[in-house]
């Protein structure tokens, strides 16, 4: 057997074995000195291209994943410690799709105010992480969503989100009016909630703002 079969066979077997998705920095330090990582990836890769396992590529982070076309056909549950509420979905989806961005925006799209618990759920999951702040006035923190989301979700890039009305049909976002008129294309303006934003939790501003500040230093 060549020196190259043998690097592939140890790519592959490291991959299956790992339960997490493994950088292709880490992958190197595993592999021998002499073996083309990437090119091995590849060539890995598009041997599985037609098989029922897909080896997926999430920003650098390489890992067996079954393939998109068969997923309906599979019945796979996995338990979670917590269910996401409905304001969590919400919140998830426009972070998702519109981040970088700051709670203010988060309310103006949704018409609601957000609890300062919703972000802290989504945190724990390890689906959305602060952003860099906003070089405006109050330096708001925006919140963007991590590799673990894409993972979750089983996508390889924020490209193959699937559409907003998708969204909407899955019961993943409201059909409020404030969400039915935003637009892929229609971004945020950086301005405030509106005062007088409909409120459907308590909410504790002063809480949510020294939490903001915590976040700066993670």
């Amino acid at each position: 057997m060549s020196e190259k079969n043998n690097h592939i066979r140890l790519l592959e077997a490291l991959l299956f074995a790992s339960g997490e998705p493994m950088s292709t920095a880490a992958l190197h330090e595993r592999m021998p000195d002499d073996a083309d990582v990437g090119g091995l990836l590849m060539e890995l890769q598009k041997h599985y291209a037609d098989r029922g396992v897909h080896l997926t590529d999430t920003q650098g982070q390489w890992a067996f994943r079954t393939a998109h076309d068969l997923m309906d056909d599979l019945n796979v549950e996995k338990q979670v410690s917590k269910n996401l509420s409905r304001a969590a979905m919400e919140t998830l989806a426009i972070i998702a799709y519109h981040q970088p961005v700051t709670r203010a925006e988060i309310e103006n799209v949704r018409g609601v105010a957000t609890h300062k618990g919703t972000l802290d759920t989504l945190m724990e999951m390890g689906w959305i992480k602060p952003g860099r702040r906003r070089e405006t006035l109050g330096r708001p923190l925006t919140w963007v969503s991590t590799a673990g989301f894409l993972d979750h979700f089983s996508l390889e890039s924020l490209i193959d989100l699937p559409g907003m009305d998708e969204m909407k049909a899955s019961g993943l976002l409201d059909r409020r009016p404030a969400i039915d008129t935003i637009h892929q294309d229609d971004l945020f303006t950086g301005q405030s909630a509106q005062e007088g934003v409909e409120s459907d939790e308590r909410v504790d501003d002063e809480d949510i703002d020294t939490r903001e500040e915590e976040m700066e230093g993670l």
